[in-house]
């Protein structure tokens, strides 16, 4: 064993490795520990008892005081019968942290409430400089609760007497540890010719399936565990599946292993057990990261119509400046949602009070009309007119040309451009300086300190959100993924949905100057853009967005996507990284 312990810590027990090992050949380490307190973060180890079980036998052990460096308090002498003489001459943890870290090695740790020992564990190597790899646990109070149900009580103590084990030196590390590998052994032998569980996965996920009295455990779905054993931990689409292969819920994960794994727990929410219930198969589907999982989800909700799904998507509070475009000589406003109707919509912003300071640089550095429908059809003057801040286009149409250059200059500005903003206001607060007109040069000052503040940067995108054309490069995992806003349509490289990928065609008809046939942007593109935006306004610091304006061949795009990654050259200008759009 302690040969191989160095090449053992640089091989993961991945589900695919697990899964060729039969419980009976499998090897653990059986670990207890006793300790000065209940919690690893203030307390100390002050016994460690280790129990090797291979291929179901016991083939060795390892104890051993451990001093932790403060007294072992009253009670706890009391329960163990561990004084300070005991551990003021035994070696600190340090001094045998090799030791133990070698007889664990890569095996699966086993603990009767093992959450407690392994967090000892690992606070304790921790202390002494030591970041050792997580082992898979096997929890055999778990397992106690599922195999059974009937006890009272699955303490240590209630399952050794069900059992009918002999448990020598109670609550001391070595005797626990000892006892616990018997209780294994025995729970491995009935798991096996009781519901035929024979490989590891089949045993570790048993711990994690939610069973409330004896008669269910009788009926858990084998294939429903060998199913959940494949889980692998990344992102993607998870589907429960009837006994006619009908879908009845698709779901989302960082961590298809961690998120479904939960259905399974003892404390799962009312609905997860539901779903238990009725399930015989698990499928699933990798994406490249948590964004495409969540489209995916969306898009195969809509196509099976799951019937434990709730086709209501609630997305977060994300605010919009809005430019009315639907109407002569638009003007700006905030908007608590965008929607396709020829109005332009700039966002989104997270913060209320940040778009609505936004409203207010606009409304005091551009000329653009504040009032509403009802008073710009009476074509008179209004105060704002008076003062030179609006160019009161109700009352001469001749000011078209100069409205629509100032209309302009708002989109420059929301696209995160503000020098022509700032030299504006400038001349503005000179020229009240000038008249005296000082409260009103302050107000003036206060505006150009909120744009140079970055406020108009606070955006995810520098394009209205229903026209931008965009690539997007999300990286949370080893692999990237790539969306594509064109036209108001999400387009996901490498789809999973495959009928629905057209990835390559969309990014081929820009450059080409293709008209698209696809249909017309609908509620689906609603929501995807809404998902996206959503979830790229939360992980800013994973991502970068390529605007397809700046290029004139996919080609160029792709080369300056590479080029960006380079570790060895500066990115591009060309390139707006979102680290450039979140300064506030």
């Amino acid at each position: 064993m302690g040969t191989i312990t160095g090449l053992l810590q640089d091989i993961q027990m991945t589900q695919e490795n697990l899964s060729k090992i039969l419980t009976d050949e499998a090897e653990f380490c059986v670990v207890d520990v006793e300790t000065t307190g209940m919690s690893a973060v203030n307390c100390r180890i002050i016994e460690i008892g280790i129990v090797r079980v291979r291929k179901l036998k016991i083939t060795e052990t390892y104890r051993s005081f451990i001093n932790p460096g403060t007294e072992v308090p009253y009670f706890i002498s009391q329960l163990t019968g561990i004084s300070n003489s005991d551990v003021r001459v035994a070696p600190f943890f340090d001094e045998i942290s090799d030791i133990i870290e070698e007889f664990i090695g890569n095996d699966i740790i086993v603990g009767h409430n093992v959450q407690f020992d392994n967090s000892f564990l690992k606070k304790a190597f921790e202390s002494c400089g030591k970041n050792k790899n997580e082992n898979t646990t096997l929890c055999t109070c778990k397992l106690a609760r599922k195999i059974y149900p009937e006890l009272p009580s699955k303490s240590l103590g209630k399952v050794v007497k069900h059992l009918k084990i002999r448990h020598e030196n109670v609550h001391r590390a070595l005797g626990d540890a000892t006892v616990t590998a018997k209780i294994l052994i025995k729970m491995i032998k009935e798991l096996k010719a009781k519901h035929n569980i024979q490989t590891l996965p089949e045993l570790l996920n048993y711990q994690y399936f939610q069973v409330t009295k004896a008669s269910d455990s009788k009926i858990l779905k084998k294939k429903l565990i060998g199913d959940l054993a494949k889980l692998p931990d990344h992102p993607g689409v998870y589907l429960f599946k009837d006994a006619k292969d009908k879908v009845i819920y698709v779901g989302k994960a960082k961590s298809l292993k961690n998120r479904v794994k939960n259905y399974f727990s003892p404390t799962a929410p009312s609905k997860c057990k539901k779903i238990i219930t009725q399930a015989a198969r698990l499928g699933f589907e990798l994406t490249n990261s948590e964004l495409t999982a969540l489209i995916a989800e969306s898009e195969l909700i809509k196509i099976h119509n799951p019937k434990f799904n709730i086709q209501l998507k609630k997305f977060g509070s994300n605010y919009f400046i809005k430019v009315l475009r639907d109407k002569p000589f638009g003007s700006t406003e905030v908007a608590r949602k965008f929607d396709f109707d020829g109005n332009d919509y700039f966002g989104p912003y997270t913060n209320i009070d940040t778009v609505i300071r936004l409203q207010k640089v606009i409304e005091k550095t551009f000329r653009l009309r504040e009032c509403k429908e009802k008073e710009f059809a009476q074509h008179k003057g209004c105060y704002l007119a008076h003062i030179e801040r609006c160019l009161a286009p109700c009352v001469s149409e001749s000011v078209s040309d100069e409205y629509n250059h100032e209309l302009l200059s708002v989109y420059e500005f929301l696209s995160g451009k503000s020098q022509s903003a700032v030299n504006r206001l400038i001349e503005r607060m000179k020229d009240y300086s000038s008249q005296h007109r000082y409260e009103e040069a302050t107000e003036v000052r206060d505006i150009i300190n909120v744009v140079l503040g970055q406020i108009h940067k606070t955006s995810i995108l520098a394009e209205p959100v229903n026209s931008s054309n965009v690539l997007i490069e999300v990286k949370t995992t080893g692999v990237k993924d790539f969306i594509l806003m064109v036209s108001g349509k999400i387009h996901i490289k490498d789809y999973i949905i495959k009928e629905m990928d057209y990835f390559d065609v969309a990014i081929e008809d820009y450059f080409g100057g293709v008209v698209s046939i696809q249909e017309e942007v609908n509620k689906k593109d609603l929501e995807k853009i809404k998902i996206t935006l959503n979830w790229l306004i939360r992980h800013r610091s994973s991502v970068r967005v390529f605007y397809l304006k700046e290029f004139s061949s996919q080609q160029e795009l792709y080369r300056h996507i590479s080029y960006g990654n380079s570790k060895k050259t500066r990115k591009p200008a060309l390139i707006s990284d979102i680290h450039n759009l979140i300064e506030e």
